[in-house]
């Protein structure tokens, strides 16, 4: 057998193609697997003239951008150096095959103990744009959260023409206490919990808080060039409005998926979704300098921080020297933003949302349905322990919130481990309601007994069950919107009205033709929204509101999807790091 033998050529030509690939990444079309170091530590942090000890990842705050492109494994090592317990969410990915990443403390895991690690290890298939990750387990997400950038395979672009540069803008809140406190006192009580004492992008309060001129996003833009802000809502409770003053922008992005570019001169982002927008800047700018501001939207009867956080666009070229660093903004107007309960803008500005539907990134909605489901979303009450003053509703009950009247108690192991390894007994149970168990007019008068049930029950779907699903808000202790997100999968938003849902004529108006794609959703306050999905990835799946307070509360519950008859279509088997309960 003769020896294979490089002539000169070849040989050189060999070397030349391994090195292109060392210097140029973008030549190479399979996906790399990325690592990253989580450190979880604790660090001391000046906001609002206020000092506090917060958790962080890596000593930073916000967190580190992870970065990866469409195909891409991520590995993540996670370790806790902190007394909390923790757990990251990676907000978004679909985790095919992978749901022992996802990262709900008791639902995929359960969590890292102090001095304990975790790798969470995921392939990113067949998404690329901006997500986000975030701490999944009580409200420890107020300070672990940043940005998950999904750039598009090599060789392949955006839909549109590349930007001069790409922004992420994270919106957050800041509390002066500990949030952990804030939330635990809350529980105990049964009352509302004390609201945040600032919004933050990117960290930063801004000049209309108290103290925070010096900490203020700024802008930095060149005069006639695109940018791209890829804005992301981190606010713990929070669906936000936010404008730049005198400028338009272009959305062309919701959670991850591309959608019909529209013009607007302000957006409504909600609690846990993500937006991008193309942002042109003027060619001769009269001024060098604008105001973007954010104020939340609320509709319920609660209590929340109305509060304007602002941030600073700065135009700069050869022609204009960069204003100073100390800029006042007393002669800047603020933008002016809808009203804080503007709930004709925000369905107005919803319903502009539609799938790109294009050749390349097509609406697969399914057209037909295996299986219907109707949940009410909202709040509601449990009764007050005895021997305990509760300061919930009436000074007599504890605030609660329920799905179809379910407030669902997390179980003290994982359900995914439960129900992987055939041990749910004492867990949970099989038997969700797919519909209200006892009907009313849901966004009329509310009950006289506003009391919820607890439990840990979930729905099972057999594989590739093609789902509708209508969430419906009540007017229980007042209707408002529930950014309901929904792990391990993205669905689209086929319909979406005022009232209650009507069975017999709403779904005659559905779009099953372009209909927007994303993994969170406004239901509307004293509204509906109806969405679809196919059920094709096996695992237990986290569908919650994106409201920490609701979600503390119980508006949450779990679909465990089985596996297929296929080798990729089942569940593999857990990592053997993974976390002990």
């Amino acid at each position: 057998m003769g020896a294979f033998v490089f002539t000169r050529p070849a040989l050189l030509c060999a070397i030349f193609c391994i090195c292109n690939i060392i210097l140029f990444p973008e030549f190479v079309t399979a996906g790399i697997t990325r690592h990253y170091k989580f450190d979880v530590r604790l660090k001391n942090v000046t906001r609002l003239c206020k000092t506090k000890t917060i958790v962080t990842v890596n000593g930073k705050f916000p967190g580190p951008r992870v970065v990866a492109r469409e195909g891409d494994r991520l590995v993540v090592k996670v370790v806790n150096h902190v007394s909390n317990n923790v757990s990251f969410h990676w907000h978004g990915i679909k985790q095919l095959q992978s749901g022992w990443a996802d990262g709900p403390a008791y639902i995929t895991q359960c969590p890292i103990q102090t001095g304990q690690s975790y790798v969470y290890n995921f392939t990113i298939t067949g998404q690329r744009g901006t997500l986000w990750w975030h701490a999944h387990i009580s409200w420890m997400r107020a300070t672990l959260y940043g940005p998950l950038i999904i750039y598009p395979q090599h060789n392949s672009s955006y839909p549109f023409a590349k930007p001069h540069k790409e922004v992420p803008i994270i919106f957050g809140e800041w509390w002066n206490a500990n949030t952990e406190a804030v939330i635990n006192q809350a529980l105990v009580t049964g009352a509302g919990p004390n609201v945040s004492d600032s919004y933050t992008i990117n960290g930063l309060p801004g000049p209309l808080y108290n103290c925070s001129a010096k900490d203020t996003f700024k802008l930095k833009v060149k005069p006639g060039k695109t940018y791209m802000l890829r804005i992301i809502n981190a606010a713990l409770n929070d669906d936000l409005f936010f404008r730049i003053a005198n400028h338009t922008m272009t959305v062309v992005e919701a959670d991850a998926s591309y959608v019909k570019p529209f013009e607007t001169d302000t957006i409504l982002i909600s609690s846990g979704q993500t937006t991008n927008v193309l942002l042109k800047t003027h060619h001769n700018p009269q001024q060098t300098t604008f105001l973007m501001a954010a104020r939340p939207y609320f509709a319920g009867q609660g209590t929340f921080d109305n509060s304007t956080i602002a941030g600073i666009l700065m135009y700069h070229d050869d022609h204009h020297n960069l204003p100073s660093n100390n800029i006042s903004i007393k002669n800047l107007p603020i933008p002016t933003l809808p009203a804080i309960n503007s709930t004709s803008f925000v369905a107005n500005f919803t319903n502009k949302f539609r799938a790109l539907a294009s050749e390349k990134f097509p609406a697969n909605v399914p057209r037909s349905v295996d299986k219907h489901f109707f949940f009410t979303v909202g709040l509601g009450s449990n009764p007050c322990p005895k021997n305990q003053t509760c300061q919930g509703p009436n000074n007599s009950s504890k605030f609660a919130a329920s799905v179809n009247n379910v407030s669902m108690i997390l179980p003290t192991t994982a359900l995914l481990q439960s129900y992987f390894f055939k041990k749910s007994n004492g867990v949970y149970t099989s038997d969700f309601p797919s519909v209200p168990l006892v009907p009313f007019n849901y966004t009329g008068t509310p009950p006289n007994n506003t009391n919820v049930s607890n439990g840990t029950k979930v729905v099972v779907l057999p594989f590739n069950t093609s789902v509708e699903l209508v969430m419906q808000d009540t007017s229980i202790l007042g209707a408002e919107s529930h950014p309901l997100h929904l792990h391990g999968y993205n669905f689209y938003v086929v319909g979406q009205g005022f009232g209650n849902f009507d069975p017999r004529k709403d779904p005659a108006n559905y779009n099953l033709v372009d209909p927007v794609e994303r993994n969170t959703v406004g239901v509307p306050s004293g509204g509906w929204v109806a969405i679809r999905f196919l059920a094709d990835n096996p695992g237990a799946w986290f569908m919650h509101c994106h409201f920490d307070v609701h979600l503390s509360w119980g508006l949450r519950m779990a679909w465990i999807v089985l596996d297929g008859e296929l080798p990729n279509q089942k569940l593999l088997p857990p990592p053997a790091d993974l976390p002990m309960c």
